[in-house]
């Protein structure tokens, strides 16, 4: 029996945060550090992180929609970063850390468009939400050691000061969808 997988690629500032909140989600079969829609081919880390590349950084979210459905996937992405914020997250500053969903199929399409209408008319954030709605374009694999970064270092300063309050965001919002 093959079971269905559904594939999110999302961008909401530093990919290590959104790939730790993700990685504790129930459905969630994988999620992965990596760049997107930038310029050239097999970009890198210091690349990417110098802004002349156009990429994203951005998580490629794998999940089984019989358990979370690709709704319920960008509501937690939206409650865990501020999408009203244009190339910023935080401290984290440049077209690298844009708020962005590169939509894999015209349903995914809809519903995101469907989620930004429904959180704008909610009036949440005071601003309306100014989250890239793209094609997804290549996905490129982020370095190793990037990827289950929170995880394998939740004591390094950045995780502590950022990555863990977004993790406590979700395990107090989300507690019913996670692992």
């Amino acid at each position: 029996m093959t079971r269905n997988r559904e594939v999110a690629t999302i961008g909401g500032g530093c990919f290590w945060c959104i790939e730790a909140v993700f990685e504790q989600v129930r459905g969630v079969e994988s999620a992965m550090s990596g760049y997107a829609g930038g310029k050239n081919g097999q970009p890198t880390y210091r690349q990417v992180c110098s802004g002349d590349t156009g990429h994203a950084e951005v998580v490629e979210v794998t999940f089984d929609p019989s358990v979370i459905t690709y709704r319920e996937v960008l509501e937690i992405f939206f409650a865990v970063h501020d999408p009203t914020t244009r190339n910023r997250q935080g401290a984290d500053e440049g077209t690298q850390y844009r708020s962005v969903i590169y939509w894999h199929n015209d349903e995914q399409r809809q519903i995101a468009e469907a989620t930004i209408a429904d959180l704008n008319d909610a009036k949440i954030w005071g601003k309306p939400i100014v989250t890239e709605l793209t094609p997804a374009p290549k996905f490129w694999q982020a370095e190793e050691y990037h990827q289950h970064y929170y995880r394998n270092n939740p004591e390094q300063g950045y995780c502590q000061a950022v990555v863990s309050p977004k993790v406590a965001k979700l395990r107090q919002k989300f507690a019913d969808k996670l692992k």
